[in-house]
C-alpha cells in the first residue's frame, strides 16, 4: 500500500468529519430548540425560523455551491466554507436574541451549501478507481445516514449537561481541527473550461 493510497483515505476521513457536521447541523438543534426559545424570548410562532433559516438558505443555494467550487476551487471553497460554518456556529452560541439566532443559523446554511458540494467533488477527484471511489461513497453514505439520529442524542446531552448554547458552539473548534487537518491533505481542483 502507497503513501499516497493511505493518503486518499486519511481526505475521506477527513472530509467525512466535515459532513457528518453538515447534516448533524440540521438536527442537533431540533433538541435544544425550547430551551433557547425560552432563553432568547421567542415567541412560539418565530421558534420554527431557527430550524427553517439553515434550511431554506442550505437548500436554495446548493446548486451555486457546486458552481463556485467548481470555479474557485474545491479546496479552496471548502476550507473557506468550514472558516465561515465555524464562525456562524460561534455568532450563533452567542445570540443574545432571536433575530440574532435565526441569522446565524441562516448563515451557516449559506456555507454548508458551499461546503456540502465541496464535500462530493472532493471525494469524486480523490478516488478516480471505481472500486475504491464505491468503497468512499459507501462510508460518506453511512455517516450521511447516521449525522441525523446521532444529531438529536448529541442535542439533547449538551442541552442537558451543557446549555443549549452548546448545540452551535460544538461545531466551531470542529470545523476549525478540520480546516487544519485538510490544508495540507487535499489537492485544489477546478472544473475545466467554461
Amino acid at each position: 500500500m502507497t503513501a499516497d493510497h493511505d493518503r486518499r483515505w486519511l481526505v475521506l476521513a477527513v472530509i467525512g468529519v466535515a459532513q457528518l457536521m453538515i447534516i448533524l447541523d440540521s438536527s442537533i438543534v431540533n433538541i435544544a430548540l425550547p430551551d433557547a426559545q425560552h432563553a432568547l424570548h421567542i415567541s412560539n410562532a418565530d421558534r420554527q425560523w431557527a430550524l427553517t433559516a439553515y434550511t431554506l438558505t442550505f437548500g436554495g443555494l446548493l446548486p451555486l455551491g457546486g458552481r463556485v467550487g467548481d470555479y474557485l476551487g474545491r479546496k479552496r471553497i471548502f476550507l473557506m466554507s468550514l472558516i465561515g460554518f465555524a464562525a456562524a456556529s460561534a455568532l450563533g452560541g452567542a445570540a443574545q436574541n432571536g433575530a440574532m439566532l435565526f441569522s446565524a443559523r441562516a448563515i451557516q446554511g449559506v456555507f454548508a451549501a458551499l461546503l456540502a458540494p465541496a464535500v462530493l467533488s472532493l471525494i469524486t477527484t480523490t478516488f478516480v478507481e471505481t472500486k475504491e471511489r464505491a468503497k468512499a461513497f459507501a462510508v460518506y453514505g453511512a455517516i450521511s445516514g447516521a449525522s441525523s439520529a446521532l444529531g438529536l442524542i448529541l442535542g439533547g446531552a449538551l442541552t442537558q449537561y451543557l446549555s443549549w448554547r452548546w448545540t452551535l458552539l460544538v461545531n466551531t473548534p470542529i470545523a476549525i481541527t478540520v480546516a487544519f487537518a485538510a490544508f495540507p491533505l487535499l489537492k485544489e481542483s477546478r472544473a475545466e473550461g467554461n
